[in-house]
């Protein structure tokens, strides 16, 4: 019968199917008692099934043969989308590998609405690529593209906090000037609007968002910072070579770093090269310690327990990484005031896109009545603290970090296609 309206949040580690189909809008169970499921797919080499989700996470983590992918989202707009990658004895082009996920949550609304749910918004960041317009609607026309083929016929676009804020708006009882924070895996966008009981139903919302802004910053870049700041100097990062004159090459330890490169360390030629280095260099241990690592294709494991840390941190003050190693583990310990030295930097850039809507809106942080937080890196302490302290006179209201963005593409869809 075609009567329901999907949103999907496609994020860069979790994602969320939203649905509207009564009076009001709800998540999609994608996992047993879970609405949100990690953005994760794992070839099983071992039994030759693919998995989705928490599923793939523990098959990788348990450590069947097999090639886990993450972090797919921030493949668009780039020009790995059309390269290929190897799994399950054959090589498939990242734009299909997304597909496939797509696939699995087609097929989860499908079955919880017992229908071929045709509606559909899509969320997006602010921007995929940050200052490249091209890039960007690219990135955008290729996400449609697999929708389209996917199954879905009627395909609308979102800004993602934009989709927070309307989710926000079901709640409301008084108009307030709300700034939205979606801070989630792989970006950080704000948006500054206006949400009342009254306009939750307008069809056009356009006087209402007063801007957008958005910088390619999120949790996976944090990773990847603690990663470098705390973990890679155990491998040989920042040291030297014998003769003292250069640093070793930083290109091993930022691949190792970030997720979706990590793979690449796996060819045949970078031992090679590795033992290259290892002749040069100043500690030559500790880049047999990279070798080693690299060897045991561990990357993907390490990078998970440098995502763990950080997670750990916004409860304890300290924490460490295992490094595993042939004949005896490292542990790096990481501490909240490393990690807050890490990512110092980014923090500033996510300040200065904040301070840019204000000033695309026209107002000042005292004008705010509400700061949403929304995503799963909001919920790092010292982010949090850093915000309160931008918008003083803002109440702080947390969403539901994984699904808000879900519940409020859903309701946009009712408005776009009712």
């Amino acid at each position: 019968m075609n009567s329901a309206f999907a949103g999907i949040d496609f994020g860069t580690s979790n994602s969320t199917v939203g649905i509207y189909s009564g009076a009001s809008p709800e998540l999609v169970m994608l996992e047993p008692n879970h609405p949100e499921m990690p953005s994760a797919i794992f070839f099983n080499f071992e039994d030759e099934q693919i998995v989705y989700g928490r599923r793939a996470k523990e098959e990788y983590i348990r450590g069947d043969e097999g090639r886990l992918m993450q972090s797919l989202k921030s493949v668009l707009g780039t020009s790995l989308i059309q390269e290929k990658t190897a799994v399950m004895g054959g090589r498939m082009a990242f734009r299909d590998i997304i597909a496939l996920y797509l696939r699995q949550l087609k097929r989860k609304l499908d079955d919880h609405m017992q229908e071929d749910v045709a509606k559909v918004v899509l969320g997006r960041p602010v921007h995929f690529v940050d200052a490249d317009d091209v890039a960007d609607r690219a990135a955008q026309d290729t996400l449609e593209g697999i929708a389209r083929q996917e199954g879905f016929k009627h395909i609308a676009f979102q800004y993602e906090p934009i989709a927070a804020a309307l989710a926000y708006e079901q709640s409301v009882t008084r108009e307030e000037l709300v700034l939205v924070l979606d801070i989630g895996g792989g970006t950080a966008d704000f948006s500054v609007i206006r949400v009342s009981p009254e306009r939750k139903n307008a069809a056009d919302r356009s006087n209402d968002i007063l801007a957008n802004t958005g910088v390619h910053i999120g949790g996976t870049d944090f990773d990847r910072l603690l990663s470098l700041s705390q973990v890679m100097p155990q491998l040989g990062y920042k040291t030297l070579t014998k003769d003292g004159k250069r640093a070793l090459p930083s290109k091993y330890y930022f691949d190792l770093a970030t997720w979706q490169f990590i793979n690449q360390l796996y060819a045949p030629n970078i031992l090679r090269e590795l033992g290259e280095v290892r002749r040069e260099a100043s500690n030559p241990h500790l880049v047999e310690r990279l070798r080693e690592v690299i060897r045991a294709k561990h990357g993907h494991a390490l990078a998970t327990r440098v995502e763990q840390a950080k997670i750990d941190l916004s409860s304890v003050d300290h924490t460490t990484v295992k490094i595993e190693l042939e004949e005896e583990d490292v542990l790096a310990k990481v501490t909240s005031a490393d990690f807050h030295a890490a990512i110092a930097a980014s923090i500033g850039k996510i300040e200065d896109t904040i301070q840019d809507a204000l000033k695309k809106a026209g107002v000042t942080s005292d004008q705010i009545n509400s700061m949403f937080l929304t995503g799963g890196t909001t919920r790092i302490p010292m982010l949090r603290e850093h915000f309160k302290s931008l918008m003083p006179n803002a109440s702080v209201v947390e969403g539901d970090v994984f699904g808000a963005v879900g519940l409020g593409l859903a309701a946009d869809a009712r408005r776009k296609f009712a």
